[in-house]
């Protein structure tokens, strides 16, 4: 891995080259073609978007990398109300990937977000990965996933405490924030602003 790389707050000029960096990024992974980058770009908008957790990370002057955070919350069994981040749409450009950039990001990302006094982080992620940076099962804290029945697989489901013992005596259920589910008509018309790209039906999709 080259260590010449800076990460840095995403800037205005950036977002078009963001944007077209995820679907760079997740097109045909987990699913025929992609939504992040539009995700990304609704989520700016979103009163729940955390501005100063929004990161590019830079190498020899080009956009390689990026990650960001939303404010949501975990609703206890006991009626409390917890404050919570999730995390995401993240990525590294493909030709970098497994090279170490993508941890460096995380890492970097989660101690902004530990500095400016945010408890956790639940998201949806692979464990082989995200647990090389503290992550764990989130039913491990107690907290379910919702909508997701009892019996159901949640090993895609991921906590990481910022502040250690944040979540102790908490169970309950995560929300995922509104501004994640997107409009398949929407991100179809938003799509038609970048260059072409086949969907493809590929093994180890999910949807």
């Amino acid at each position: 891995m080259n260590k010449n790389y800076i990460i840095r707050p995403e800037e205005q000029k950036d977002r078009r080259e963001v944007e077209a960096l995820i679907r760079e990024s997740f097109w045909n992974v987990y699913r025929p073609g992609c939504y992040e980058h539009f995700v990304i770009h609704v989520l700016r908008d979103d009163p729940a978007f955390v501005k100063e957790l929004d990161f590019v990370m830079e190498l020899d002057g080009r956009l390689i990398g990026q990650n960001m955070f939303m404010r949501t919350v975990i609703e206890a069994d006991d009626g409390r109300v917890i404050p919570v981040l999730t995390m995401g749409p993240i990525c590294i450009t493909p030709a970098l990937k497994r090279q170490g950039y993508g941890k460096a990001l995380l890492d970097c990302s989660l101690e902004k977000a530990a500095g400016l006094g945010f408890g956790a982080v639940l998201f949806e992620g692979n464990i082989g990965f995200y647990g090389k940076s503290g992550f764990d099962y989130a039913g491990k804290f107690g907290i379910r996933y919702h909508d997701l029945p009892e019996d159901a697989d949640a090993s895609f489901f991921l906590c990481r405490e910022l502040i250690p013992g944040y979540l102790d005596g908490v169970t309950g259920v995560f929300r995922t924030p509104q501004g994640y589910y997107v409009n398949d008509a929407d991100v179809e018309e938003f799509d038609k602003g970048f260059p072409p790209k086949e969907k493809q039906k590929l093994p180890g999709q999910i949807f």
